[in-house]
């Protein structure tokens, strides 16, 4: 899985779990940027298409009671694209071979839009046993409607926002930052800068890929309890896409955030956070390790 130690670029780490940057040497020799921060059962956050673990800074505040590891998912934020076009399956092994060598147990993964994604592959995986719940914001388990789907996107839509990457990138990175919010405001400007300071050819490899991927057959063999998070007023699923994954997986939950679109955990954070330190507490205790003097 990996080629290395995890490292830690901060002194702060030396004392304890900080907020300090870290990274971890893929089997590429990519190196994946991190932060983990806290104690306790572990929770791996995993940001949508264009974001990075900052888009999570809200739930850094879950530390308090928890493992809070955010990554930068390959190709964004911190974290360069390394030697070959990212794809969806690149990225899952990424997280796989990070949850691997920190040695998580028990582990939640929260995984938003793309990070979801990574996640469900990730749970179909042999990283699946470090996994003991997940949860899923604002996702569908297939991008790409055809005859008999429609809980997607219109295969027109995928094509437009292909051309549009590959156009102009800068005027589609803004639009998808004001998109993901409810009621746009400052923190959609400032979603909107982020998204548009990423590799261009890197979101066009990603965004082909998750268009391509058809997750539904996955899905009643990921036996961990599913929480599914949906905005309400989310301008890319609706109710019905919660609704099917309700459905399709074994063990699942949905939970409705009616003032938020596409990230609940930006638009209502406190909820959010709160709803997680619920979900979390009704799974089975993380298995506590025997020291011996």
């Amino acid at each position: 899985m990996a080629s290395g130690e995890p490292q830690q670029d901060s002194a702060e780490g030396a004392r304890g779990r900080g907020r300090g940057l870290r990274h971890f040497t893929a089997s590429d020799g990519a190196r994946i940027a991190y932060s983990d921060e806290g104690e306790g059962r572990p929770l791996v956050l995993l940001h949508g298409l264009m974001a990075n673990s900052g888009f999570f800074e809200r739930q850094s505040e879950l530390a308090d009671a928890f493992r809070v590891i955010a990554v930068d998912l390959r190709g964004h934020g911190r974290s360069p694209a390394g030697p070959v076009p990212p794809t969806i399956g690149l990225l899952a092994d990424d997280v796989a071979g990070l949850s691997c060598e920190l040695e998580l147990d028990g582990a939640v993964g929260i995984g938003w839009s793309l990070g979801a994604a990574v996640l469900w592959r990730v749970l179909a995986g042999p990283a699946s046993r470090k996994f003991a719940g997940a949860v899923v914001v604002d996702m569908t388990p297939r991008v790409l409607n055809d005859r008999d789907w429609d809980l997607g996107l219109s295969r027109e839509t995928c094509e437009a926002r292909s051309q549009s990457i590959r156009d102009d990138f800068p005027a589609f990175a803004a639009a998808a930052g004001q998109a993901i919010f409810a009621v746009p405001g400052p923190e959609a400007d400032r979603a909107a800068a982020a998204f548009a300071a990423n590799d261009p050819a890197a979101i066009e490899a990603l965004w082909e890929s998750l268009v391509e991927e058809d997750f539904r057959p996955l899905l009643p063999a990921i036996g961990q309890p599913t929480l599914v998070v949906h905005g309400a007023r989310s301008h890319l699923y609706g109710a019905d896409t919660a609704g099917h994954l309700v459905a399709a997986l074994p063990n699942a939950r949905a939970v409705t955030f009616d003032r938020s679109g596409h990230a609940p955990h930006l638009e209502q954070p406190e909820l959010f956070n709160a709803t997680l330190r619920e979900f979390a507490a009704a799974l089975p205790p993380v298995r506590q390790t025997e020291t011996t003097l």
